[in-house]
């Protein structure tokens, strides 16, 4: 069942405010230069974001990625006024080199990321990747490649579902979890999330489901997380979007859950730390910092930003700036 509502209406981006104040002085700085100030939506969605620095900063061009071609779509109609200042493009944001390779674009002075799930395909019921109502079991943030959920539950051997749904779900009853699903797809594979759903919550204590919420939360987080590669992905993108700042640039970085967050901070904390080796008497110019923290930990929602958007609710936001010319690769190589 598709949602036919404007997009406008149907998404309400986390933080909105937040971000593009934070993204604003590298942009200001970039037009003080001379320069039009490049800025990235990593996370396209359906646009929200990308409308609002749009509107914000008159002067920037924008580049929107997104794996999902259906967002691709959608946010190329609520951004079209603005097609002369816009390159959208599908691709997984890891690939963030190549596509500013192919457009050109030598460096950034700000990149956004809104990671995890889009309001979209958990709106859009037939993507599979909610466990409230029976959808096919898919969960793919880009639907013209890849494995399925369906493929993974049906073709996992119980050890390798055990393993991603404590890792990526951190859900401390995936032993009984996994042995469920291989139990149960030796009578009929597995085709729809309420199956699934059907086959966890006969599993899982209901007391359990009181207090945690509800019980297949943690095993369709770490499905989605497996089908999408998304923290390997992820690993990847973010010392990639570094790299491509400009000195000045920066880049905001919102998670949802503790994995994001956790690789998030760890290149964030790499280029904010100095690379000098324990004992080294002079801390060399190659060994200073070459980011700087913008947020003190991380930043949550406003209660009233949680009321007006739910699915704000566990945000994790942190942005950092680059501070130094020199390549984040050719510090990590001194420092080792």
């Amino acid at each position: 069942m598709s949602d036919d509502r404007p997009t406008g209406e149907r998404h309400v981006p986390v933080l909105r405010e937040r971000c593009i104040s934070l993204l604003e002085p590298a942009v200001l700085a970039a037009v003080a230069a001379g320069r039009t100030p490049v800025v990235v939506d990593a996370t396209l969605g359906m646009g929200g974001h990308s409308e609002s620095m749009l509107e914000r900063f008159p002067q920037a061009h924008l580049v929107g990625i997104d794996r999902d071609l259906q967002a691709i779509a959608l946010a190329g109609e609520r951004l079209a006024s603005f097609s002369g200042r816009t390159d959208l493009v599908h691709a997984v944001y890891d690939e963030l080199p190549d596509v500013l390779e192919d457009l050109g674009i030598d460096s950034v002075d700000g990149v956004l990321f809104d990671l995890g799930v889009s309001s979209l395909q958990l709106d859009e019921r037939d993507r599979g990747f909610a466990y409230s109502y029976d959808a096919p079991l898919d969960m793919r943030m880009d639907t013209s490649t890849g494995q399925t959920a369906a493929d993974v539950v049906n073709s996992y051997p119980e050890a390798e579902l055990l393993r991603i749904i404590r890792a990526w779900g951190e859900e401390k009853f995936a032993g009984r979890i996994a042995s469920a699903i291989v139990s149960a797809r030796r009578e009929t594979p597995f085709t729809s999330t309420g199956h699934l759903v059907e086959v966890i919550r006969a599993v899982v204590p209901a007391g359990a489901a009181r207090t945690g919420g509800h019980p297949a939360k943690r095993t369709f987080q770490a499905l989605r997380i497996e089908v999408n590669e998304e923290l390997t992905v992820l690993t990847r993108a973010v010392p990639a979007a570094i790299d491509a700042l400009n000195v000045g640039g920066r880049v905001v970085a919102m998670s949802y859950h503790s994995l994001e967050d956790k690789i998030v901070k760890t290149a964030f904390t790499a280029g904010t730390r100095s690379s000098a080796p324990v004992g080294f008497p002079v801390e060399l110019e190659e060994h200073k910092p070459y980011l700087k923290s913008l947020t003190r930990g991380t930043e949550a929602p406003t209660e009233l930003e949680i009321e007006e958007n739910p699915r704000a609710a566990s945000a994790k936001l942190r942005a950092v700036e680059r501070i130094k010319k020199e390549s984040r690769n050719t510090n990590d190589r001194n420092a080792s």
